[in-house]
């Protein structure tokens, strides 16, 4: 882990302080878990998840040529021409 150093108003440090205790976790954790939803509804893929993502797409789409192996340039010419 990292690191870091954060300053908070002194009710956003009551009320964790409060959360961590009821929850019998730390302030720390309750932080990093925030932060993880954060990024979570960001959007923001990871690289992890973008390699899966890449790997279930491969070989799920024709494009009904024969020669795409061959001659991907040109076809990637064109498709960026238009």
């Amino acid at each position: 882990m990292v690191h870091t150093q954060v300053q908070l108003t002194e009710e956003q440090t009551r009320v964790l302080g409060e959360l961590a205790r009821a929850r019998k976790s730390s302030v720390a954790a309750l932080i990093r878990q925030s932060v993880d939803q954060l990024i979570r509804q960001s959007g923001r893929v990871d690289e992890t998840e973008r390699r899966q993502r890449a790997m279930a797409a491969a070989g799920r789409f024709h494009s009904g040529l024969s020669n795409g192996s061959v001659e991907h340039d040109q076809y990637l010419a064109e498709a960026y021409q238009a």
